[in-house]
């Protein structure tokens, strides 16, 4: 008798607009970050919710739980409970415009907002932790997907892979 595969996260993706990666892509690799992020035993147990929008969608739940009135590329929302991790949106034409502006995939783009999205799931603010969760990502999405821009500010298209 075979024993069962090992339990793997639960990634419920729903994507709304067209030109997206697959649902299956977009699971593979939040998987991927959530088994770089987590001890093994955790990341067996995470779940997490991923929707991928457009801007008019975006802008709707950026001003309703934000107080913004403009899309933005990713937003998080924790869930509070220990292996449900929270709610990730992204803005595919947010993400597809900011890949162009520094000279990268769309896809590199999406996998950075995952992490940086995973990341504030996990409890991390790049808004008062010194730059921690910034390097944090920068592992993050180098550990997971290899060289390449990993969606730090600052980071110079000229200098991809190089930190």
């Amino acid at each position: 008798m075979s024993e069962p595969p090992p339990a793997r996260p639960t990634v419920d993706v729903s994507v709304t607009v067209s030109g997206a990666p697959s649902p299956r892509r977009l699971a593979a690799w939040v998987e991927t970050l959530i088994a770089r992020a987590l001890p093994p035993r955790r990341a067996r147990a995470a779940s997490l919710s991923l929707l991928v929008c457009g801007d008019a969608r975006m802008r709707s739940l950026n001003r309703r739980h934000m107080g913004e009135d403009r899309p933005t590329d990713v937003l998080s929302f924790p869930s509070g409970e220990a292996d449900f991790l929270g709610d990730l949106a992204i803005d595919l034409a947010y993400a597809a415009r900011q890949a162009a502006q520094r000279g990268h995939p769309v896809e590199r783009e999406l996998q950075a907002l995952l992490a940086h999205g995973l990341l504030h799931l996990l409890g991390h603010d790049h808004e008062t932790d010194d730059g921690e969760m910034f390097r944090l990502q920068r592992r993050l999405v180098r550990a997971a997907f290899g060289p390449g821009p990993d969606g730090v500010p600052g980071e110079a298209a000229g200098r991809r892979g190089r930190r």
